[in-house]
């Protein structure tokens, strides 16, 4: 048996895998490499009370972000585009408001459910 460090979506699990068949050769496991720290949360990451948030629909990488903090949205106006499996999503303002927060950047990543921008 061999133990492993896996980790998925951000939550770290120990496994261990017993090896079937093959060659009984060793191969030297090293320590688990320490996971890169996430990067900070923007500094409006947290949706205000009252607000509507526009969640990730599924995990992806923020390919571009069309609004920002204080700015007039109509229904249906594209706020980001989100890449996720080589398809690149308009994620559409669900209500009409004012942006009261932008938690992505353009290069970033997300997980499915994760606030993206809250919108009063």
């Amino acid at each position: 048996m061999r133990k492993f460090m896996i980790n998925v979506n951000g939550k770290s699990y120990e496994v261990e895998v017993e090896e079937v068949g093959g060659s009984q050769a060793s191969m030297p496991v090293s320590a688990p490499a320490t996971a890169p720290a996430a990067p900070a949360p923007a500094a409006d990451a947290a949706a205000p009370a009252g607000s509507t948030e526009v969640k990730a629909p599924m995990p992806g990488n923020i390919i571009s972000v069309a609004v920002e903090k204080g700015q007039k949205v109509e229904k249906d106006q594209v706020l980001c585009v989100l890449e996720a499996m080589k398809m690149e999503n308009e994620i559409k303002s669900p209500v009409a408001g004012t942006v009261v927060a932008v938690a992505v950047t353009k290069g970033g990543t997300v997980n499915s459910g994760d606030l993206m921008i809250a919108i009063s």
